[in-house]
């Protein structure tokens, strides 16, 4: 739902009564929340904006703070808490709790929630119904990664062996909504930039508790001496049932810890970095300004820029600071992504500018001589580390931009009984082959080859009226037999027509035919021409992500505007690039030629 980043069209501030609306509204759809949970995410006295987007999300949160709450129909029906809301109140929502860490790779890319994830309670599988609101937690992390809708009921789940998917993932730990927020965090060390795995901190404890009881335990043995087998069993057992078992708990959360060690030595506990909690404002300065010439020396390019201050901080920032380490721009005495970019180029280390367009600060230059920069040392640890996450990154966006197009055919009022008589089903949709099939297995069912002539079918009341009724004029009579080469066509031909578009993980099916792209060059004032790109959402192209793209492509300037009496946007480039511009949507975003349209109007 989040996956792509969408700009909202409207943020306005919640008048009293809607304010009271909302905080009913919540408490009527999360039973588990206190009065204490509810007024510590939406404080009464507190003012509260709605951000409306265009697919008719509503997205509530507290001013100057963070989105709280999401509504995915835009009538209060369909309210979830964000990630932000769920690690402020952890009890919010009833949590499904993955089998180990490395699950969570596939939550935080977009993926729903099987089945087969799940960690199931000893006690059996939690009871709940269809369409419910659940959080996703990791084992040993208290915090929840991720937020959906149960897409059966425990029952059905039971009778379906738990195999499926369990929940519809509607939000998650590094979506766009997560990224969208200035200054985001992360609640524990345990959150990293591709996988979430169990909190060192609660390992910590765990470890410190499993050696206390080892101490007493090693000390009664040394108080007691021998002692009969009959006396020790009254104690003795006991103890070492219980350090067995938060062994076999810290064994198992050190398994979650990539890279992570445990030792008994209680001095490498206190060497570790401490938590940003602990750390004073000017110690998050001086991380911040060594994270960020961190990036800029070992993963920042200058074939890169211009690059979005969000991205700089997500994907090459964040990545830099110290294992461990939580890493909160809030908690810093600027308080601000756009203030701390700002800062950095008043000093002249690089240089920004604000895009008035998508509100947020743009890096479009690095001063590579400056004394800051030039006198840092990088670490050489790292890189190895940040250039694997930047070629996953690289691979996970090649792997977006192959596309794919299938037509595809959904059984209607006129087909659907040749469906229904072989079992088919009838809400489904299929490609031309297997329509075909459908009709040739009623045909052979229902043994309606001609039996003097193996090329021809014999019509049956039913297969007659799914070809020809309401096709066949009036007067006309309905024919008796078709031939084999024309079964599946016309079969095909009553069926309703749908196309279905896929990029990387993302697909959509549409009615209808595939609509192609139109690219059209004209005259504006002054004799300049401008080319106009429209029809590109069919291909799953997001319109900003395409204008900024190309103003890097073609050095020149775009900008997005509405269709004027339609739905949907247009891309507006500066200059007469018509070719080169449906060259590069054939050869970077793989849309086939038969689907763009060209028209130039300043050609005479």
């Amino acid at each position: 739902m989040f996956k792509k980043a969408v700009e909202a069209k409207a943020l306005q501030r919640l008048s009293g009564a809607d304010k009271k609306k909302l905080r009913r509204n919540v408490k009527d759809k999360f039973r588990l929340a206190s009065d204490a949970d509810i007024d510590s995410l939406l404080p009464p006295k507190a003012e509260i904006s709605v951000a409306k987007f265009p697919n008719r999300i509503l997205v509530y949160g507290v001013e100057g703070g963070f989105p709280v709450f999401f509504d995915t129909d835009g009538r209060g029906s369909e309210i979830y808490p964000t990630v932000y809301a769920l690690w402020s109140a952890p009890d919010l929502l009833p949590a499904f709790t993955l089998k180990g860490g490395e699950v969570s790779r596939f939550v935080i890319n977009g993926a729903d929630l099987m089945f087969p994830g799940i960690s199931i309670p000893p006690d059996g599988l939690p009871s709940f119904s269809a369409g419910e609101p659940w959080a996703v937690k990791v084992p040993g992390n208290p915090a929840p990664i991720a937020v959906g809708a149960t897409t059966m009921s425990s029952s059905e789940a039971l009778k379906a062996g738990l195999r499926g998917k369990a929940l519809r993932i509607t939000h998650y730990y590094h979506d766009s909504l997560w990224e969208s927020v200035e200054g985001r965090f992360v609640p524990n060390a345990g959150f990293f930039e591709d996988v979430v795995m169990a909190d060192p901190s609660l390992l910590d404890s765990l470890v410190s508790q499993s050696g206390e009881t080892g101490a007493s335990n090693h000390q009664t043995s040394d108080n007691e001496g021998e002692v009969e087998p009959a006396t020790s069993s009254d104690h003795g057992p006991t103890s070492a049932v219980n350090l067995d078992d938060k062994s076999d708990v810290v064994e198992q959360a050190a398994t979650e810890l990539d890279g992570l060690r445990i030792t008994e030595n209680t001095s490498s506990n206190e060497s570790r970095v401490e938590e940003p909690q602990s750390m004073s404002i000017e110690d998050v300065d001086v991380l911040l300004d060594s994270c960020l010439l961190q990036a800029l020396h070992t993963t920042v390019k200058d074939k890169d820029l211009p690059m979005p201050g969000s991205t700089l901080w997500s994907n090459h920032v964040l990545p830099c600071r110290p294992s461990g380490v939580t890493l909160d721009i809030k908690r810093s005495s600027f308080k601000k992504l756009s203030k701390w970019l700002q800062s950095k180029a008043s000093v002249g280390l690089i240089s920004v500018k604000e895009d008035k367009h998508k509100k947020e600060v743009v890096l479009f230059s690095v001063n590579r001589t400056h004394i800051d920069y030039t006198s840092f040392k990088p670490d050489k640890s790292q890189p190895a580390k940040i250039e694997q996450s930047n070629d996953q990154t690289a691979g996970e966006s090649s792997s977006q931009k192959a596309l794919e197009i299938e037509e595809i055919y959904k059984p209607n009022t006129h087909v659907i009984s040749i469906f229904a008589a072989v079992g088919a089903d009838t809400g489904g949709y299929f490609s031309a082959i297997e329509a075909n099939n459908v009709v040739c297995a009623y045909v052979e069912k229902e043994n309606l080859v001609k039996p003097n002539d193996k090329a021809k079918v014999i019509l049956d009341a039913t297969l007659c009226d799914a070809l020809f009724k309401g096709a066949i004029k009036k007067g006309s009579s309905y024919p008796t037999e078709i031939h084999k080469k024309d079964l599946g066509p016309t079969f095909i031909s009553r069926m309703q027509a749908h196309h279905m578009v896929t990029r990387g993980g993302d697909s959509v099916i549409r009615k209808g035919a595939v609509r192609s792209i139109q690219i059209m060059t004209e005259r504006r004032q002054g004799n300049k021409k401008m080319t106009k790109l429209s029809g590109f959402e069919t291909f799953l192209l997001d319109a900003d992500s395409l204008a900024s793209e190309l103003q890097k492509k073609f050095a020149c300037s775009t900008s997005v505007a509405e269709l004027p009496g339609k739905k949907g946007h247009e891309v507006l480039v500066q200059g007469g690039v018509i070719d080169h511009l449906a060259k590069h949507l054939i050869d970077q975003y793989g849309v086939p030629k038969r689907y763009i349209e060209v028209l130039d109007k300043t050609r005479k």
